[in-house]
């Protein structure tokens, strides 16, 4: 897999479903948040940034449904970087169940930089941007 993509899995419980005994469409943010800590995790130190008084805030979420998932099912959810520009950037997810690798949902999530000091969103900086430009991938 290409080293850009992070991957990690979550195992569907009783908890996330709901009446209709499928994964309630609110458990999907949780599946792709964890998604993205994952893929901070792994390609760059999401804690330095803290440090330094950044936060990265969600300004848009777009998720499509494909299909239900439902009880034990060990879904996938795959992770990358998919577009940067001058204040923002956006991260494509994929969530397949392993089983048969049929898709359940994907989506785009755009964020920005927040000073936490300001409140404010930031621009990318010219030593963030190196960082972020070489693990851009095309969905």
């Amino acid at each position: 897999m290409d080293q850009r993509i992070a991957r990690s899995t979550v195992r569907v419980r009783g908890f996330h479903l709901d009446g209709y005994a499928h994964v309630n469409n609110a458990r999907y943010l949780e599946f792709l948040e964890e998604g993205r800590w994952a893929y901070f995790e792994q390609q760059f130190d999401l804690a330095a940034l803290f440090n330094q008084g950044l936060a990265v805030v969600a300004v848009n979420l777009n998720i499509n449904y494909r299909r239900a998932a439902v009880m034990n099912d060990e879904l996938e959810i795959l992770t990358s970087l998919s577009g940067l520009n001058h204040r923002s950037a956006v991260m494509h997810q994929a969530i397949n169940r392993v089983g048969d690798g049929k898709r359940i949902a994907d989506a785009d999530f755009t964020f920005v930089l927040l000073d936490t000091k300001t409140g404010r969103s930031m621009s990318i900086d010219d030593n963030l941007r190196e960082t972020l430009e070489p693990l851009i991938l095309e969905p």
